[in-house]
């Protein structure tokens, strides 16, 4: 007895996604190995040369500059480096 190989119909990749959410809903659910057909050949730039470096900080500290940071409507680290860009300049 010979198993019949049954090749899976497969969900049409869509022209474009509507929102980010769709985009990955859609990626987490198909195998992009299933659409190799679409794959483009692109070109692309990295720059590198940024770092970015970790520096801990005590915790009852943070929790002063993260509230500071939500008064002021930014992120704790965008805070922190303005701050340091203003005490080192």
């Amino acid at each position: 007895m010979q198993r019949s190989k049954v090749k899976k119909q497969r969900v049409p990749l869509p022209e474009q996604f509507n929102s980010l959410e769709d985009a990955v809903e859609f990626w987490d659910t198909h195998s992009l190995a299933d659409y190799e057909e679409s794959w483009k050949d692109v070109q692309c730039e990295i720059d590198i040369r940024r770092r970015t470096y970790q520096i801990s900080v005590d915790s009852s500290l943070y929790q002063k500059l993260r509230h500071a940071a939500q008064e002021k409507g930014v992120s704790a680290e965008t805070l922190v480096n303005l701050w340091l860009e203003e005490k080192v300049s």
